[in-house]
């Protein structure tokens, strides 16, 4: 694909994107993808086959950049830091500042919209929103796991009940901020999170 084919299929997915967030996919039609990335019949068909293929490319392009921040914001932490709680609490910080970014803000979470909507989707729509969000939470899960091998917790707890409460905060958060107008929810979730670990771990840490 030439450069400016790239660009023109980047501009129809972020355009889509944001119409999908606002309305949802059945609320949004192949002519106000159009209208609003004022893009020609030939030029969308020239990249989708069809209204429910873009489904599945727009799904697939936002999990690889979701997927990507993740890994990134996991790798600069554990770049930064030795100590696997200093690498969590980082990689939290991280998402938090990311997440309720001003210039760029939330407004809700397309695994969300793509879940509520399932019914229109084919099935490997809907298992690659199951499957992104188990791969998401893989890189959460890892993260506890080392916290937890080295500090162990006052209470019982798993790293994958950990990464399921921080998952259930973000999703829930989002919903919130959409539903407040107010990006910063998911950012304060995250920091009352944090202060929960801080409890959980705080005896071990200390020592250690």
């Amino acid at each position: 694909m030439s450069k400016r084919g790239e660009l023109t299929r980047e501009h129809i997915l972020a355009t889509a994107k944001r119409l999908i967030m606002e309305n949802g996919f059945a609320g949004t039609s192949v002519d106000d993808i159009l209208k609003a990335a004022e893009v020609s019949k030939g030029a969308f068909f020239h990249h989708f086959k069809s209204r429910a293929d873009l489904a599945s490319k727009l799904l697939r392009w936002h999990a690889a950049q979701d997927i990507t921040m993740f890994r990134t914001l996991a790798a600069e932490a554990e770049a930064t830091h030795d100590d696997p709680y200093d690498q969590l609490t980082r990689f939290l910080t991280d998402f938090e500042t990311y997440i309720s970014n001003p210039t760029e803000p939330s407004r809700g979470c397309m695994y969300a919209v793509f879940t509520y909507e399932s019914e229109v989707f084919d099935e490997d729509v809907t298992s690659l929103v199951a499957d992104t969000l188990r791969e998401w939470s893989a890189i959460y899960i890892r993260k506890f796991q080392e916290v937890i091998d080295r500090y162990p917790p006052r209470r019982p707890v798993s790293a994958k009940q950990l990464s399921e409460m921080i998952v259930s905060l973000i999703e829930g958060g989002l919903v919130l901020q959409r539903a407040f107008g107010n990006t910063q929810i998911t950012a304060r979730q995250s920091e009352h999170f944090r202060a929960y670990l801080d409890l959980l771990f705080a005896d071990s840490r200390e020592a250690a």
